[in-house]
């Protein structure tokens, strides 16, 4: 099918956003130029129902008011900087706290809160750019973004690149909510298998604990052999050795990346207040795999680097394939 563009709308501060429908014989995937934002993702389960298995709301104004991050692309930095500050070639930089006294996914106005541009479109895919200014939400460089996102037969793929003029730090990811039974029941008894031997450890307000990662054997961590979520609440990094798989709903998602972690979080902070297209959005209706480096890398030498430096390309790409359980 050819590529479907839709006027979504204008933001109070007069941006005009478009919906962008792309999609096969497979998948459907819509997707916002408000924040790079996945707005529904439907696929058939195994007896030939379609469904949307993400979370979304049905108009421009719920995205542009406040929500926490449903489908939005989100930078400049994905996850927690602790004390909301960070030392990057002996310069220290004091970015905007939205977590506590951390910053989360970029601050109050990161790149989930923007409209970007919709630079190209064809069949399959559409390309999106946004242009952060230097200092930027009190990071430093001018950044330039680009993100693609592609649907090739079952298989999503999100695909960014970025630059900068100046050294800085970045992780992106998307923030999609997914629930595979295609409505607002608890994603507690979705299968996950999760091929990671390892995990961040984190205080209270989300922040990883000194040393190194921590085994998941004889945990509730271990999703390395599929099993289902449970009651119990996650917002961790996993350091990946594989793919991602999680089933429910006759549905199975297969998630691949490049990236070295992904967040697992099961939603538990969304409170009711909200409303999306399957109904209220209660904790535990959507579970998020938000592939990306680890949270606080910039404060954590120990880390994989987040430093970007001018002359470089930062690349990430996860693949999200969703197809009938039991089918390949």
């Amino acid at each position: 099918m050819s590529a479907l563009l839709t006027d979504w709308g204008t933001t109070p501060s007069g941006e005009d956003v478009t919906h962008i429908e792309l999609g096969s014989d497979h998948v459907r995937l819509g997707i916002l130029t408000w924040g790079a934002t996945v707005q529904s993702l439907t696929a058939p389960d195994s007896a030939g129902r379609w469904a949307d298995v993400v979370l979304g709301f049905d108009t421009l104004d719920q995205y542009v008011g406040e929500h926490p991050f449903i489908g939005s692309t989100v930078g400049r930095y994905a996850n927690r900087i602790a004390a909301a500050s960070f030392e990057l070639d002996g310069v220290r930089h004091d970015i905007p706290a939205n977590d506590g006294r951390h910053t989360l996914h970029g601050g109050p106005d990161g790149f989930g809160r923007r409209n970007w541009e919709l630079v190209a479109h064809d069949d399959s895919s559409a390309r999106l750019r946004l242009v952060s200014p230097a200092d930027d939400m009190g990071f430093p460089g001018r950044l330039e973004v680009t993100t693609v996102f592609r649907v090739d037969g079952s298989v999503v793929t999100q695909e960014t690149t970025a630059t900068s003029d100046a050294p800085t730090v970045v992780n992106l990811t998307n923030h999609a909510y997914f629930n595979l039974t295609a409505a607002t029941a608890l994603v507690d008894d979705h299968v996950l298998m999760l091929k990671a031997g390892s995990y961040l450890r984190v205080d209270a307000t989300g922040i990883p604990l000194p040393g190194p990662p921590t085994p998941v054997a004889d945990t509730s961590f271990d999703f390395r052999e599929p099993r289902v979520i449970g009651p119990a609440p996650y917002d961790h990094t996993f350091v990946l050795d594989g793919p991602i798989t999680l089933s429910a709903g006759g549905r199975t998602l297969t998630v691949t990346t490049t990236e070295p972690g992904v967040q697992l979080y099961t939603g538990d902070h969304l409170d009711g207040r909200l409303t999306g297209r399957a109904g209220v959005l209660r904790a535990r209706t959507g579970v998020c795999l938000e592939t990306q480096h680890y949270p606080d890398s910039p404060n954590r030498p120990d880390y994989p680097s987040t430093v970007l430096r001018p002359g470089e390309t930062y690349l990430t790409r996860t693949d999200w394939q969703v197809r009938p359980t039991g089918r390949e």
